[in-house]
């Protein structure tokens, strides 16, 4: 958390507003009180000249005016009545059920390609979303979908469209062009909406247990669907960043401050705000009453644990934040578990 000398109302005010947290973690400690104006009487321009520190001290630390949810909301509807079309031929058969390639219609064009990881026997099955991180392919979580198919779990990994073939084929983090990237990315949140539609013309799988868990990237998707999508009935968002400024901003990772040293001035900022209505963190405010699941890396190396705790703080309850030893890949295999045994609490796995 940013640390600020403020005044001892202001203080109050944030403590009562932030009371939770610092329950949890106490207030930063380099807040101090500003001392009382002592001594005679300042004349009007000592005293303006004085006041100057307290009044930006103020502004620097009041809470940006949040996004209306209405018009966030907005940014993300589709025809849900537009065909599927849905094609899909087995690709493996494991001892608990099958993997299936699978294809289904992009409202913005062209096709999604996704692994549906199918159980056997009969349903009703919860089922679960699965977004991979931006390096990653729609096969990151095939290892875990196969062991959510013996709990008796469809999985759906679907594509992005940085990995399609030409002419369906989207660059992303397109810097020069952020409105052509913004679109991408809230086109990409549709797809997923698309993905529960699709879920949920299979008559094994139960409305009422539909998950979602996203890495990186696909965090980013999960907490948008968090709060505009309320056929998510629990989110899992591992490693994801709080808003795009801490990764190209302010992160002190070596590849991004060579890439802002790289670009011509002001374009990264351009970029940055350009996207700041799809920021994770102006969801994650409205994903009350579904529970969160956010999971984060101790050895981070894309952005720091500030970011992490501000977007802690701002996700509404119930939520469970959990911090792990590894970095951004959040291999660890209790990271694993945890969510596992989180989504078969609240989703109800056999």
């Amino acid at each position: 958390m940013k640390c600020f000398q403020i005044s001892k109302w202001h203080a109050e005010r944030l403590c009562f507003e932030n009371e939770g947290h610092f329950r949890a973690h106490g207030p930063p400690t380099c807040w101090t009180r500003r001392s009382k104006f002592k001594g005679r009487i300042m004349k009007r321009w000592q005293l303006g000249i004085a006041l100057i520190p307290i009044f930006l001290t103020v502004a620097a630390a009041a809470p940006a005016a949040e996004p209306d949810l209405s018009k966030l909301v907005h940014l993300f509807e589709y025809d849900s009545h537009q065909s599927l079309d849905i094609h899909d031929k087995t690709v493996k058969d494991f001892n608990c059920g099958v993997i299936k390639d699978i294809t289904y219609v992009s409202p913005s064009g062209g096709l999604v390609s996704a692994y549906e990881i199918v159980p056997k026997g009969k349903g009703p099955f919860a089922a679960v979303i699965f977004g991979h991180w931006g390096n990653g392919t729609r096969g990151e979580f095939i290892p875990e979908a196969k062991a959510y198919a013996c709990a008796g779990v469809v999985s759906l990994l679907p594509d992005y469209r940085w990995e399609r073939p030409r002419p369906w084929y989207s660059e992303v983090d397109d810097f020069a062009h952020p409105d052509l990237d913004r679109k991408i990315r809230i086109n990409t949140v549709v797809e997923m909406r698309r993905a529960i539609d699709l879920l949920l013309t299979r008559t094994d799988v139960d409305p009422s247990r539909v998950g979602y868990v996203g890495h990186s990237f696909g965090a980013q998707w999960g907490a948008i669907l968090s709060a505009v999508d309320r056929r998510v009935k629990a989110a899992v968002l591992m490693a994801g960043v709080a808003e795009e400024a801490d990764l190209l901003l302010r992160s002190d990772n070596p590849r991004l401050a060579d890439l802002r040293a790289s670009l011509p001035k002001g374009q990264l900022e351009t970029y940055v705000e350009t996207l700041e209505d799809i920021n994770a963190i102006n969801y994650v405010r409205h994903a009350q009453p579904i529970p969160l699941l956010l999971q984060f890396a101790n050895f981070e190396q894309y952005f720091d644990r500030t970011s992490m705790e501000r977007y802690a703080a701002a996700a509404t309850e119930p939520k469970t934040v959990l911090f792990y030893d590894s970095a951004h890949d959040l291999n660890d295999p209790q990271a694993f578990k945890d969510r596992f045994d989180w989504l078969a609490k609240r989703l109800a796995f056999r």
